[in-house]
C-alpha cells in the first residue's frame, strides 16, 4: 500500500492503522464474551441492573485490560515496522528524522563509520525491549488470575 500512495506519515499511521485494528478488535471481543457469561455479570443482572449498567460498569472496565496490554505490547511492533519502512525507503521522508532513516543514511559508512549506524539501532532495540518489559510487567499487574 504505501508503495501504491506513496511514502508519507500519513500514509504509515493509516496503513499500520487499518492493518492492526483486527487485532484490537478480536481481543475486546473474546474479553467480552468470556465476562459475559461470568457470575458477578449474571449477579448484577438478577438484581436488576440494566444492561447499559453492566455493560459501563463490569464488562468495559474488565475489558480495557487485556487491550491495554495488546497495545502496550503492538507499540513496540509499530516502532519496528515504521523504522524498517523507513530505512526501506518507503517511510518518512527527510529531513524528518527517525531511527530507520538514521540506519539508512549510515549503512553506507558502516565500514569507517560504524556508529551512525550502531547507535541508531541501539536505540530501536531498548525502546522496544522497554515497551516489551513494560507490557509485560503491565500484563502481570493487571491479571487478576496471577493475584494471590
Amino acid at each position: 500500500m504505501i508503495g501504491v500512495l506513496g511514502p508519507s506519515l500519513t500514509t504509515i499511521i493509516v496503513v499500520i492503522g487499518v492493518s492492526s485494528w483486527v487485532v484490537y478488535a478480536r481481543i475486546v471481543r473474546s474479553a467480552v464474551l468470556s465476562l459475559r457469561e461470568r457470575e458477578f455479570v449474571q449477579a448484577a443482572l438478577a438484581l436488576g441492573s440494566g444492561d447499559t449498567r453492566v455493560l459501563v460498569r463490569h464488562i468495559l472496565p474488565n475489558a480495557l485490560t487485556p487491550w491495554l496490554v495488546v497495545a502496550t505490547l503492538d507499540m513496540a511492533r509499530v516502532i519496528v515496522i515504521e523504522s524498517a519502512l523507513s530505512f526501506l525507503g518507503l517511510g518518512v521522508q527527510p529531513p524528518t528524522p527517525t531511527w530507520g532513516g538514521m540506519l539508512a543514511d549510515g549503512r553506507v559508512y558502516i565500514s569507517t563509520a560504524w556508529w551512525l549506524a550502531t547507535f541508531p539501532g541501539l536505540a530501536i532495540l531498548v525502546t522496544v525491549l522497554g515497551i516489551n518489559l513494560f507490557g509485560d510487567g503491565l500484563r502481570d499487574t493487571l491479571d487478576p488470575r496471577l493475584k494471590v
